[in-house]
């Protein structure tokens, strides 16, 4: 029945709406793989078309990458931190370390944006050539999803804050720790076959 709860189960998963909310949300992201697959593909095939403007090896800093990455990376710990907390019905441990993940949200996407800003001094834009282009739109997309999820990390703070930890509240959490971690995920395949790749080839 709808308004049935299964308290041997964690919360965010103790009602039926829940439940389908949460598989839901598995299903969106089905679609989200489908589309950061198709800019990956388009990446691949434009990669070698410079058409003289900057190459990757002109652009890319390992080190800037390297902080990038851990940043980011310490973000999907952190915010599982916040789950663990959860759990344990700790409603200031989530609170903190979903402000945590927040912040470190917002470092990765000022450094990413301090990033671009660097590419077109050098006179690396969309137009430059195919490779920028592609190149753009899909760090430009992950980005778009990350500053996506602080928002979003922010407006469950607040809620957190003001109703506590419910069946609501911690499905949304839930959520939206599936979709932090998505994002690192595919942060991780832009580090290895998008940075990496690009600095020895």
């Amino acid at each position: 029945m709808a308004g049935t709860v299964d308290k041997s189960l964690p919360m965010e998963y103790q009602t039926q709406q829940s439940q389908m909310n949460i598989l839901g949300f598995w299903v969106f992201l089905g679609a989200e793989i489908v589309l950061f697959a198709t800019l990956f593909a388009t990446y691949f095939v434009l990669q070698d078309r410079t058409v003289g403007g900057p190459t990757a090896q002109d652009m890319f800093v390992l080190r800037d990458v390297l902080i990038l990455t851990f940043i980011l990376l310490t973000s999907s710990f952190t915010c599982g931190l916040a789950i663990h907390e959860m759990r344990r019905n700790n409603e200031n441990g989530v609170l903190l370390w979903l402000a945590v993940t927040m912040v470190l949200g917002m470092a990765f996407i000022g450094m990413e944006v301090f990033e671009f800003i660097h590419y077109v001094d050098m006179g690396a834009t969309m137009q430059t050539s195919a490779f920028l282009s592609s190149l753009y739109a899909l760090l430009g997309t992950h980005g778009l999803h990350v500053t996506l999820g602080v928002g979003w990390m922010l407006a469950i703070i607040l809620q957190v804050y003001r109703r506590g930890l419910t069946h609501v509240t911690t499905r949304k959490i839930f959520i939206v720790s599936l979709y932090w971690h998505f994002l690192d995920v595919v942060w991780i395949f832009i580090f290895t076959f998008v940075y990496i790749q690009g600095m020895v080839m």
